[in-house]
């Protein structure tokens, strides 16, 4: 709605604040408790010494005395001596501020003993001058305040010797730096007082106005001082115009602004560069790119040369639209027509590479602007922080930040919030918590969007504890709980099967004053159908439509799967069929669902009947359709049915993903073409792809099968049992195939090995394994290390544990705090309390999060071990290195050592 006119006159509130911060630092220019660096006798002689002879700028002294004179030290000299000769003050001013003094750049605090001495002078020739500068100089809202309130008391001041009268261009530049500002508040107090004053507007005045209101979108208040101009005479121009645009662009209305644009010769008002910038960036975000490309078409033949922002408009527009091969040749196209792009050109550029994940053309571009002279922001840094991000390469991201720091580039909470998200995404959580001190060191607020990222990153790795711990962190920290927040908690508990506490969080939403939403709503029927609970979760599917709340495809995914695992197959075929009448267009989710179901049962006929559906209602059979088919052919060993499949796969332009490779070289172990089976992992080596743990244990199992001592060992191994039963000759062997199969050994593949057999407890074979490794130059990986220091202290072989641990850290790897939980609690009940007491020291020395270190050692662990004596030992330690912990935080160790004193 737009917003009414309230009249001319100024609050008592705005007149009053601007006044009082005035005058505080008035009088904290004239204090006497000035700091320590504004009492130094010394400088005040000397300086006063050089500007009192007549060629001072040639004083030898000069420069000795600059690098000391700071903005405010040059503000205290003057409140000193207010008695230095105009002349000389205003020159030496100008000095500094030239380059004369590359450190010194005046602040506006700087200006108000200097327009003093100028002013009792009665240089009001070079005062005006003077009070423009300062004015110009603002660059901070604040700034803009302590102008305003000076200005207004030397323009009401009492005392003749102190009054300085604002002329019209005065109130001009100030309304000006007050719209930088959009002090919309502030200028009409300021116009009102233009008005008292008996100083009357002009164009510039109005269009200021004008200009104000139509950045907010304001056009009713801005053609309240439209009227102004016709009433004094006065004819609206370009800049006029121009601003209306802008209004109804921002207003959303971009007929309106199309109307004005038309309007503007009709006027006798030329079209400049702004009007076209303006209307072509509303019609972008009307997303009417065409028709923003035709006006820019246009420009030149009405005698308007785009510049660099008309470009960069149309280039973000079509980034944004997933047209970057357009916004690439638009690019080109203005460097060869002599356009330069600037940062915000190139920003915009990068971030649409990433978002194609080209992120070494990303990268190549961020050198171009530094070979250019351009200084990358913290918004070009983002985009890259966030492409490497989402594509995994955490590592990468983080030289990228350090690259910004040495660029001098001050990190933001969305930086901070983008390396969250990519740790908690390879699940390395601990990594993402350590980040949270950081900002908080920084001085940086986290925000809800970086308490719900840390509590989903919490709940994917199981800590559903430290996601609840972080909730009342969030809330400590004055930030509430969302949608987002809870549909994160309710998710992670039914993926843990806590689906009761689930139901519960999710029956208290309401009463919290949070709208439970569909995500809620799927997570918790996703939840019931894993506990084989689908009749409750049919009703609280029933209950949501109920609710009004209306299901998507992914609610109807969850319910389909839940009925079929529990072999109601029927009632899920009904709700496939519910779909689309109910507005819902079944996925091939949905289709695939119902034939996986049916394969398991052998069923091909009936499964193919909902395959050839699903190709009738548009869907393109993706890979994992394709899986399941041949995961039932090579269950039935029918091998010349699963490669017709493969072959279908490829005629369709379907390329295998992990899953089906490990299929494919599961059948052909079963089948004994093991020759085969490794020629199919070098092609999904060879497609990009890593082979899983799964994977060798395929290849594994298929290759012990040949190697058993029937009389002692089952002739078949279950898959489950790999790891307990693999001999380490067998081990050699795969290595043997693999590179016969020209396969690479690479860390991955020791690291999955190694894994296996750490999970049971197997540590001379893992041992021997990382002896291998090492032998053929591969270093070990953060994986692997974990595995090890795990599989010791399992073993309750700490001081190896702890030499692991070492051997990480000196590797640069950052341990996981289980890891630290399991060999400080380990060495405390072996006794060996110095040891214990010395790994946490040396954990605290780390970069964690000091919370989750309590969380975790503490409490976690050796509190639910009922060593509180060593608990407070640890504390101890934290707090005497001044390792602060939350109230959140303290209140959950009294409640620990509470329960263990009972």
């Amino acid at each position: 709605m737009a917003q009414q006119s309230t009249g001319l006159l100024p609050t008592p509130f705005t007149l009053r604040s601007a006044h009082s911060i005035s005058l505080f630092f008035i009088k904290s220019i004239a204090s006497s408790s000035t700091p320590e660096e504004f009492q130094e006798p010394s400088i005040d002689h000397q300086l006063l010494s050089v500007l009192s002879r007549p060629n001072w700028q040639k004083h030898p002294s000069l420069n000795t005395l600059i690098p000391s004179l700071s903005p405010s030290y040059l503000s205290f000299f003057f409140s000193r001596n207010p008695n230095v000769n105009p002349h000389t003050a205003i020159s030496f001013f100008d000095y500094l501020s030239s380059r004369n003094a590359p450190s010194f750049k005046p602040n506006v605090q700087s200006y108000a003993p200097l327009l003093r001495i100028l002013i009792s002078n009665n240089l009001f020739r070079v005062a005006e001058r003077t009070r423009l500068s300062m004015i110009k100089s603002c660059e901070t809202r604040d700034d803009a305040v302590f102008v305003m309130g000076l200005v207004r008391e030397m323009n009401r001041c009492d005392d003749d010797r102190s009054r300085f009268k604002l002329n019209v261009w005065a109130y001009n530049t100030l309304l000006m730096c007050l719209s930088r500002f959009v002090m919309i508040e502030d200028m009409k107090c300021v116009y009102a007082e233009m008005l008292s004053d008996m100083i009357k507007p002009d164009i510039y005045t109005f269009n200021t106005m004008i200009n104000a209101y139509c950045k907010l979108g304001n056009v009713v208040e801005a053609d309240f001082y439209l009227s102004k101009i016709l009433q004094a005479g006065l004819n609206p121009d370009t800049h006029t115009y121009t601003s209306f645009v802008l209004g109804h662009c921002r207003r959303k209305d971009v007929n309106s602004a199309f109307k004005v644009f038309k309007e503007m010769p009709k006027k006798d008002c030329r079209r400049n560069v702004v009007s076209y910038n303006n209307l072509i960036h509303g019609l972008c975000e009307a997303r009417r790119i065409d028709e923003a490309m035709e006006l820019f078409l246009g420009m030149v033949d009405d005698g308007c040369c785009p510049n660099v922002r008309s470009y960069t408009i149309l280039i973000d527009a079509l980034c944004g639209l997933d047209r970057r091969e357009e916004a690439l040749r638009l690019f080109d196209e203005m460097k060869e027509k002599g356009c330069e792009p600037n940062v915000h050109t190139y920003t915009v550029l990068i971030d649409g590479l990433c978002k194609d994940f080209k992120l070494d053309e990303a990268r190549g571009l961020l050198n171009v602007m530094s070979e250019k002279g351009l200084v990358p922001n913290v918004v070009t840094f983002n985009a890259l922080i966030d492409g490497y991000c989402k594509k995994g390469l955490v590592d990468v991201a983080l030289d990228v930040f350090d690259t910004m720091e040495s660029n001098n580039c001050i990190p933001n909470v969305r930086t901070y919030n983008e390396l969250i998200s990519g740790f908690c995404m390879i699940k390395k959580v601990h990594k993402a918590m350590a980040l949270l001190d950081k900002m908080l060191e920084r001085k940086l607020s986290p925000s809800d969007v970086t308490f719900n990222l840390l509590i989903h990153g919490q709940c994917k790795e199981g800590e559903i504890g430290s996601a609840f711990r972080l909730l009342r962190l969030m809330e400590e920290n004055d930030l509430a709980p969302d949608e987002w927040t809870y549909c994160t908690l309710v998710d992670g508990l039914c993926e843990r099967g806590r689906v009761e506490e689930a139901s519960t969080i999710f029956s208290s939403m309401k009463e919290k004053g949070i709208k439970v939403n569909v995500a809620m709503y799927t997570a918790l029927i996703d939840g019931y159908c894993k506990a084989e609970k689908a009749d409750f979760a049919l009703t609280l599917f029933k209950k949501m439509i109920e609710e009004g709340c209306a299901p998507n495809a992914r609610t109807y995914n969850v319910l389909i799967n839940g009925l079929c695992k529990q072999g109601k197959q029927l009632e899920g075929a009904r709700l496939l069929e519910m779909m689309p009448g109910s507005g819902v267009k079944p996925t091939i989710e949905s289709y695939s669902i119902l034939i996986e179901q049916l394969l398991r049962e052998s069923a091909f006929g009936q499964a193919y009947k909902v395959f050839h559906l699903m190709v009738s209602m548009g869907h393109k059979p993706d890979v994992c359709i394709y899986t399941s088919f041949l995961v039932a052919y090579y269950n039935e060993e029918k091998l010349k049915e699963a490669e017709d499949v493969m072959d279908k796969m490829a005629e369709a332009g379907v390329m295998p993903d992990l899953m089906a490779y490990t299929v494919m070289i599961d059948g052909y172990g079963r089948a004994g073409l093991l020759n085969r089976a490794f020629d199919m992992l070098k092609f999904m080596f060879d497609a990009g792809h890593e082979p899983s743990q799964y994977t060798y244990s395929i290849l594994i199992k298929h290759l012990s099968q040949g190697r058993l001592d029937l009389k002692t060992e089952a002739s078949f191994i279950n898959i489950a049992d790999v790891w307990k039963v693999v001999k380490y000759e067998t081990l050699l062997e795969l290595f043997d195939k693999m590179m016969e199969h020209r396969c690479p050994l690479n860390t991955n593949t020791f690291s999955s090995l190694t894994t296996g057999l750490c999970r049971e407890g197997r540590l001379e074979e893992a041992s021997r394994l990382l002896d291998h490794m090492q032998s053929c130059g591969i270093s070990p990986g953060e994986d692997i290390y974990t595995s090890m220091v795990n599989c010791c202290c399992k073993l309750k072989m700490y001081e190896d544990a702890a030499r692991f641990l070492d051997s990480m850290l000196t590797q640069g790897f950052l341990p996981r705090l289980e890891s630290y939980k399991l060999l400080v609690c380990g060495l405390y009940d072996d006794g060996n309390n110095e040891k214990a007491k010395k790994t946490f020291f040396r954990l605290l020395g780390c970069g964690y999060n000091n919370d989750e270190v309590a969380w975790k050692l503490l409490i976690d662990g050796l509190l639910k071990r009922g060593l509180v004596d060593r608990c407070l030992e640890l504390l101890d330690i934290m707090e005497k290195n001044r390792f602060r912990l939350s109230a959140h935080t303290y209140s959950l160790l009294l409640e620990g050592l509470d329960r263990n004193n009972k």
